[in-house]
């Protein structure tokens, strides 16, 4: 046990490399990225519309959003694994009430790897909105970018498949060290009265909790749930024409400097419907950054433990942020499709997914029984739980 021990010592600097690269896509490869076409249509698109309805955490409308999200996973993407992190909390606007907080998230690793021995590439968003004013929507904040993660998902899964079947089939599976891809899917984003440590953040505080505290095999590369995310890239407040993002932190300034090139590239090849005076992405010479400069959101909880963090918000909020106009007549199509493009070419670039989505899209058999059954459960007054009957 003592040589097994050392030996691990000795070996873990090497072992803790990423078997995957980040390997950027050809030309050839982002023409085949697919676009949103009439998913995204506000009314009847079938990842989009579905979302934009009033769901503050613990009401029913949050709860058709969830069902949402399960019913479109467990149909076109079987292979991901989906689970939930939940919790309860009291809050400002609703006194003694326990209202639940519903964490989903989705998984897909290569098939041979076991827990703790796989990092991830997580996409995240917030699909809650505010408590008030009644009705609100957050079509921007951020039912858009829920919708995005969502498409990039399903862009990518054949093209995970055929690499790990690949990889399988010549045993060049790795010893340790392959990456996966997640999504979490935050609930609890908004304030339900006024913004403040404990009001604000509920489903991201209690998901960085209970990850880091869940440790993983002794041996593994990754100590616990919480460590496995080697990049969380959080999605908010998109959607809208025009919106521009900076560069916040220095240590993920890789990071975004490929989304830029991606950016470019893509402009270039004329695959972004957008037509814009400059970069949405402009910082990519950025060499000063202000440590001070920190937007509340996701993020905050995951990164004070250690989480690297790109964060995709731009830095001056949409006129309609938390009004009643942020509903779907702001939501811009052209620039819903090239952020879900530039997305889904990012995470394929991370994945190292070149030479993979060769070949040509074919139509999607859905099943025709959902792999989850649903119980709905009252807690007080109006809240509501959402839980499968079954684990994923």
């Amino acid at each position: 046990m003592a040589m097994h021990l050392l030996l691990h010592t000795l070996l873990w600097p090497f072992m803790i490399q990423r078997v995957d690269a980040y390997t950027p896509l050809s030309n050839d490869t982002l023409q085949r990225i697919p676009s949103v076409g009439t998913d995204f249509d506000v009314h009847t698109g079938s990842i989009l519309s579905p979302i934009l309805i009033p769901r503050v955490s613990g009401t029913e409308g949050s709860t058709k959003v969830q069902r949402h999200f399960v019913d479109w996973f467990t149909t076109q993407l079987p292979h991901w694994q989906l689970t939930f992190q939940n919790s309860t909390s009291t809050t400002p606007a609703t006194g003694t009430r326990q209202v639940p907080f519903v964490n989903l998230i989705l998984t897909r690793d290569p098939p041979w790897t076991t827990p703790g021995d796989v990092g991830h590439l997580t996409l995240a968003a917030h699909f809650d909105s505010k408590y008030d004013p009644p009705g609100f929507i957050g079509a921007t904040d951020s039912a858009a970018p829920c919708a995005m993660v969502m498409h990039a998902a399903r862009s990518l899964d054949a093209a995970l498949t055929r690499k790990w079947t690949a990889m399988e089939s010549d045993q060049h599976k790795g010893i340790a060290g392959s990456s996966g891809i997640q999504i979490i899917l935050f609930d609890g984003e908004e304030a339900f009265q006024s913004w403040s440590a404990t009001d604000s953040l509920y489903g991201s505080r209690s998901l960085a909790e209970a990850w880091e505290a869940t440790p993983h095999a002794a041996m593994s590369m990754y100590h616990n749930k919480l460590s496995s995310i080697d990049l969380l890239v959080l999605l908010d407040l998109l959607g809208a024409a025009n919106t521009v993002i900076p560069s916040y932190f220095e240590t993920t300034h890789w990071a975004y400097k490929n989304l830029a090139s991606i950016e470019t590239r893509m402009r270039s090849l004329g695959l972004l419907k957008t037509v814009v005076t400059s970069p949405i992405l402009p910082d990519s010479e950025k060499s000063k950054f202000n440590s001070e400069l920190t937007i509340q959101d996701d993020h905050i909880p995951l990164m004070k433990r250690g989480v690297e963090v790109l964060h995709l918000i731009p830095a001056r909020f949409p006129k309609v942020w938390h009004t009643m106009a942020d509903n779907a007549d702001v939501l811009d199509l052209p620039t819903m499709d090239d952020w879900a493009k530039m997305i889904t070419a990012f995470a394929g670039e991370w994945m190292d997914l070149e030479g993979y989505f060769s070949e040509p899209a074919q139509p999607r058999i859905q099943k025709s029984e959902l792999a989850a059954i649903y119980h709905l459960w009252t807690i007080q007054d109006d809240s509501v739980w959402l839980e499968p009957s079954k684990s994923y």
